[in-house]
């Protein structure tokens, strides 16, 4: 379905019952990414997929200002208006993920959990922070000149997707075909807008966070693990499960493992604000 939220319009998949648990893709990502994990997730959940802002079937507005991490909180929060949904459990992947960190900041009484895979609080040095708003900038820029073809022939190869190249065939089909969908302005306004450049740091906040959390990493991204430690070590109702044979993304290269983790967390979760299981 699509939805009209904030003066844009947002694909949003839902399927089965229960308790709301949103789904929030990565960059280049999108609704389909989450297919092999909605017949576990949707037999115990109402689960809603969004699909980012200049991703795949929803709005790419002109203005990158618009895409910022304050306004893709709103418009989670407008489709749970929507849908009638006063509370949900939130699950973020990498870009999706800052999101939903961010979304416990702003509105926690709306969470019943938070699950953060491959997510970063953002940068915490400002140098840091706007070296990475120009290195954001210039990619935005190349995709605009050279095409998303040629953009994501470059993404694939960055060292953080390495171990997707031990992803059966037909999934890394899919994978670049969803990458290959996106239109380049919604890509480069993303990166623009909501790369990680653009995003405040959220790591002072970390130790007020209410929701009870989990942190998701694989073992073959360093870098994440290491990230998902000291926001377990900082946040004070999180748990971390680091997943072997796994880099960046998760849910695509330990499917099974992913659910599991997923799963066996939100069982153990009850809604703050009504006491009873999220599950």
């Amino acid at each position: 379905m699509h939805l009209a939220v904030n003066g844009v319009t947002l694909h949003v998949e839902t399927a089965g019952r229960g308790p709301a648990l949103v789904l929030l893709h990565g960059f280049t990502g999108g609704i389909d990414g989450w297919a092999p994990h909605l017949p576990a997730l949707s037999t115990r959940y109402f689960t809603v997929a969004i699909e980012m802002l200049g991703h795949g079937g929803s709005d790419a507005p002109a203005d990158p200002d618009r895409y910022r991490i304050e306004h893709a909180t709103d418009d989670v929060l407008a489709v749970l208006d929507r849908l009638g949904l006063p509370r949900a459990a939130v699950l973020g992947y990498s870009m999706g993920g800052r999101v939903a960190l961010f979304l416990a900041t702003v509105a926690a009484e709306r969470l019943t959990a938070l699950v953060l895979e491959s997510a970063s609080p953002g940068i915490m040095d400002p140098g840091e922070r706007a070296a990475r708003t120009e290195q954001d900038a210039a990619l935005a820029e190349a995709i605009e000149r050279d095409g998303v073809a040629a953009f994501v022939d470059r993404w694939e190869r960055l060292p953080l997707f390495a171990a997707q190249a031990g992803l059966p065939a037909g999934a890394r089909a899919a994978l670049r075909a969803q990458r290959l969908a996106h239109p380049a302005r919604g890509l480069a306004n993303s990166l623009r807008g909501l790369g990680q450049g653009a995003q405040p740091s959220l790591w002072a906040r970390l130790p007020t966070l209410a929701p009870p959390a989990l942190v998701l990493a694989g073992a073959l991204d360093t870098r994440y693990a290491a990230l998902g430690r000291e926001m377990r070590r900082r946040m004070p109702n999180a748990r971390l499960v680091v997943v072997p044979g796994a880099g960046h993304t998760v849910h695509l290269e330990q499917p099974e493992a992913f659910r599991q983790a997923v799963l066996e967390f939100l069982a153990t979760v009850d809604d703050p604000h009504t006491g009873q299981p999220v599950r």
